[in-house]
């Protein structure tokens, strides 16, 4: 492998890298978070909720 396909090797691989970063930070940004549950959660439980 010569000079010219070694930079030939990084540029492509420079690119594979910089295509992820940017598919990862747009998964990242349109991400479907939604909003947490505003009711419900932990509750004391009483005597026959325990069995």
């Amino acid at each position: 492998m010569g000079r010219r396909g070694l930079f030939t090797l990084i540029r492509r691989a420079l690119l594979a890298i910089g295509a992820g970063i940017a598919i990862a930070s747009a998964i990242r940004v349109r991400g479907t978070g939604g909003t947490p549950p505003q009711k419900g959660g932990w509750r004391e439980l009483r005597g026959d909720e325990f069995r």
